[in-house]
């Protein structure tokens, strides 16, 4: 009978907790934002209003890999399916480690072919977007709780 080896995973993934959310939508935002400053209060969350925007910072975290986020929160009608897109496009084309972070798109769209291209392209999850206040709490508890308690995440950043 084989016996389990029990071993001891270390789980940073909350020690240096950094979320890049790309929304268009204000109203959405203030959402969001409410929700990550109740349920993962130690987040140091970026906001980007615009694909241009996005893009300048992951141009940015190109050459600069240790500021890259832990976690990209991506709206995929920013504010045309497009430039979601290319934006999670351009997300897995940047250099290891910061292909591998993972992006969680997000939107109102329950269209199986948006669905089926994102994941296609490299999307980690699909999450439709929630109607009110507290489901975006529990979304963000489930965000957490997963990402941050479950999952083991690549470093941020590569040993040489």
């Amino acid at each position: 009978m084989a016996t389990l080896k029990r071993t001891n995973v270390s789980r940073t993934n909350s020690k240096c907790t950094k979320i890049f959310a790309v929304e268009d939508n204000d109203d959405h935002w203030t959402l969001i934002q409410r929700a990550i400053q109740q349920v993962i209060p130690e987040a140091d969350t970026i906001r980007a209003s615009s694909q241009q925007e996005a893009s300048g910072y992951l141009e940015d975290w190109a050459v600069q890999e240790w500021d890259m986020p832990n976690l990209v929160l991506l709206d995929l009608y920013i504010p045309e399916r497009t430039g979601g897109l290319q934006l999670l496009e351009q997300v897995r084309a940047m250099p290891v480690p910061c292909k591998w972070v993972p992006v969680i798109v997000f939107s109102s769209s329950t269209v199986q072919d948006d669905i089926l291209d994102l994941y296609e392209k490299g999307c980690s999850s699909y999450i439709v977007k929630p109607l009110d206040y507290g489901d975006w709490l529990l979304y963000f508890q489930h965000l957490r709780t997963y990402w941050w308690g479950t999952s083991t995440l690549p470093p941020t950043r590569m040993l040489i």
